[in-house]
């Protein structure tokens, strides 16, 4: 897998957004009230998205994060969000999001034996992705100077962290002898024994799933209602299986056994496309033999773009409003 962060947004931030979000949750009342430093903002949201995962990478041995992704992969996400602000310095979101992810070990370039070998395994997959989340967000430097009324700058750094579901559903590719390609929903033709007694450990995963969204960003106060946003929004999920890849290759006789006669045919086919490059003349691997990386989760992560709106107070304290009052044009009727 690729998808090591450092691990200060586990054993910190996720702690203190947790703590933040209690506290958002006892002073709710401010919310029914009416209280007028709540703003409510929505907006739309799209980037790029990457995939990090078992299949592809960039030469040399499979490693992580950014150093090891096919930028040619990437993917457009799109989405909508609603943020409520209680104070300057936090507030809550809940986004829903489209996005595809994508993987083909045939990319990989060549330029030694360490790579070849994730080229010999020759798979590939895609998925579509959807995914909605709630999560808090945290202005370091609106809650340092929380009690400085003249304190109101445009551009302001943030982190967040929340909890989220998406859903996925891998297909990989079959190429016929007229070079026609076709693509198979994998999670039913449970490629790597999944379910089948023989392989107790291999349980069946999943296609809805939860997972940890969290990152960091900058705003920027275009003018009273408007802003822009650009964030790195990261999501940690409980699954090696985005793309169908994690474990060992089976016994693909066991196909027959579990799977309906054609199910079992394509099975057998995209279970293992073993092309020889490392081992010249290999097209099949033994049971047992490495097929992924389980050690760690899959992951996906966007570069995000936002739009966004707010709507009820423009101040976020006294003083800014009693300064507009005072400056305010005199009605004319």
């Amino acid at each position: 897998m690729k998808n090591h962060l450092h691990p200060f947004f586990i054993r910190r931030f996720f702690p203190f957004i947790f703590l933040l979000f209690f506290y958002s949750a006892g002073n709710a009342q401010h919310l029914i009230l009416g209280n007028d430093a709540v703003q409510i903002e929505a907006g739309l949201n799209f980037g790029p998205t990457f995939f990090l995962g078992d299949l592809g990478g960039k030469v040399g041995k499979g490693t992580t994060f950014i150093k090891d992704l096919n930028f040619e992969l990437t993917k457009l996400m799109k989405g909508a969000f609603i943020s409520i602000y209680p104070s300057e310095w936090y507030g809550i979101r809940i986004a829903g999001q489209y996005t595809y992810v994508e993987g083909k070990d045939p990319l990989i370039n060549t330029n030694g034996v360490d790579e070849l070998w994730r080229k010999q395994r020759n798979l590939d997959f895609k998925s579509n992705m959807w995914e909605v989340y709630a999560a808090i967000e945290f202005f370091p430097l609106q809650y340092a100077k929380r009690n400085d009324e003249e304190y109101y700058p445009r551009l302001r750094p943030y982190i967040f962290a929340g909890l989220g579901a998406f859903h996925f559903n891998p297909k990989g590719s079959l190429k016929d002898q007229n070079g026609n390609v076709t693509w198979h929903e994998l999670h039913p033709l449970r490629t790597e024994g999944q379910g089948f007694a023989e392989y107790p450990d291999k349980k069946p995963y999943q296609l809805t799933q939860m997972n940890l969204p969290f990152g960091t960003g900058v705003k920027y106060l275009a003018s009273d209602n408007i802003n822009l946003a650009f964030e790195l929004l990261y999501r940690k999920t409980f699954t090696d299986y985005m793309d169908d890849v994690s474990t060992t290759y089976i016994d693909r006789t066991l196909f027959d056994k579990y799977l309906s006669a054609a199910d079992a045919t394509v099975a057998k086919l995209i279970s293992d496309k073993t092309v020889g490059i490392v081992t010249p003349g290999v097209t099949r691997y033994a049971p047992g033999v490495q097929r992924g990386n389980s050690n760690n989760n899959d992951a996906y992560f966007s570069f995000v773009l936002k739009f966004g709106m707010r709507f009820g107070s423009q101040f976020s304290n006294s003083y800014n409003k009693n300064a507009a009052n005072r400056t305010r044009c005199p009605a004319r009727f």
